[in-house]
């Protein structure tokens, strides 16, 4: 019974053993699997922690020419203005213009009735004629008493008051000869002509109304436009540099809309005020155009840009690439293995969106021009564009600031 027994049991415990050993084999598999996942979340994480590119906007260094400009707030300003009245009383017969018309020096442009001076100057003629006759009457009769002077035949006292007689119709014909002159003044006042060439305005009279030499408001006004001049403003400080400019040539100016995007012209500066305003610390300066597309109007504002010269093969870079340090002046530049590093850089100038460097950067270099807030030296970076920079020609409007004199 006993052996039997020990024997029946054997089975079992081999069975337990078995059943152990797959036990520990599927637990040795699962930490194997465990650690495995394990060491791959750790690849990726050591993956993550590495460096990342920022995206960023870059441009390249360029070199071209670049213009110097002064900016002020300017007026425009009609070359000659004129506020045409009539010099004599007297009804319009003609009105010779269309509002907005422009006319010539010298074209009529308003009839007066000059029957009343025609007749005042017939008046004159004919007195004229009448004094002329005693003139010519007392002149004989003086040169006859003359002649009886040797004889002892007249008493000197009536040949000095007969030459006395001649001499005062005289100045009656002279008189008359004035008059007759003022008449036909008044008829030449009668027909109203243009004194200068320019477009004229809107028209206050009428054919048929009755008009004075008195009146107050004008019959209309004449305004020169072609050429037409510009008033504008600068401080007091750049006066001595603009003058130097002046004394080796003409300068060029242009005129801006007042959002700076439009040019309505070009032209050359013409003088410098004689005084500074010393309430604004600001002189004016006036230029002429020729404003042959009639983009310039009296009292229309402007921003006029005086040209002080060209800066020949410049290197550029455009204004967003500049930051401002403790050091000074410096860009982030990209170098050819995506990362970038910080260059302090000398400025020359800055002309609205192209500023002028003199030292830190070549042409070709490529610098970031947005996202700089994101970066240090030796970050990565993945450029999104090419930001091309600004045709130096083409302001935007900016004041520029510049050192030297002609020619630096």
């Amino acid at each position: 019974m006993n052996i039997e027994h020990a024997t029946s049991k054997r089975p079992a415990e081999h069975r337990g053993i078995v059943v152990h050993v797959i036990e520990l084999l599927a637990l040795t598999a699962f930490g194997t699997m465990l650690l495995s996942c394990s060491d791959a979340g750790k690849q990726h994480q050591a993956q993550a922690a590495g460096p990342r590119s920022v995206s960023v906007a870059v441009a390249t260094v360029q070199k071209q020419d670049v213009p110097v400009y002064l900016t002020g707030l300017g007026s425009v300003t009609a070359f000659n203005t004129a506020n045409i009245k009539s010099r004599v009383d007297g009804q319009i017969m003609k009105v010779n213009f269309i509002e907005g018309q422009f006319v010539h020096e010298g074209d009529l442009l308003i009839e007066i009735d000059a029957r009343p001076y025609q007749v005042q100057l017939e008046q004159m003629e004919a007195q004229l004629f009448k004094d002329q006759a005693s003139w010519r009457d007392a002149k004989l009769n003086y040169d006859r008493y003359v002649a009886l002077i040797p004889s002892g035949s007249i008493a000197q006292q009536q040949v000095d008051t007969q030459k006395a007689t001649v001499d005062q119709l005289e100045g009656q014909v002279r008189t008359d000869q004035a008059q007759i002159d003022n008449a036909k003044l008044q008829i030449v006042y009668c027909h109203i002509t243009a004194p200068f060439s320019g477009r004229v305005g809107l028209r206050q009279v009428d054919p048929g109304n009755i008009i004075h030499a008195t009146d107050t408001n004008p019959m209309l006004i004449l305004t020169q436009l072609q050429p037409i001049a510009v008033i504008f403003t600068l401080a007091e400080d750049v006066l001595p540099t603009v003058a130097d400019y002046m004394r080796h040539g003409t300068l060029e100016v242009e005129a801006l809309s007042r959002d700076d995007q439009t040019k309505l012209g070009s032209g050359k500066l013409l003088t410098i005020d004689n005084q500074i305003d010393p309430t604004t610390g600001t002189a004016k300066l006036k230029a002429v155009f020729d404003n042959k597309d009639l983009r310039l109007w009296p009292n229309q504002f402007v921003n006029a840009n005086l040209r002080l010269e060209t800066r020949r093969n410049s290197t550029v870079v455009p204004t967003a690439a500049i930051l401002r340090g403790p050091q000074g002046t410096f860009v982030y530049a990209m170098n050819s293995d995506n990362t970038v590093e910080d260059r302090p850089v000398t400025v020359a100038l800055t002309e609205g969106n192209t500023t002028v460097i003199t030292a830190g950067l070549n042409p070709g270099d490529v610098v970031v021009t947005d996202g700089q807030d994101k970066l240090q030296r030796g970050s990565h970076v993945e450029p999104r564009n090419t930001t091309p920079t600004n045709n130096a020609g083409q302001r935007s409007g900016a004041s520029s600031a510049f050192a030297g004199t002609p020619g630096s």
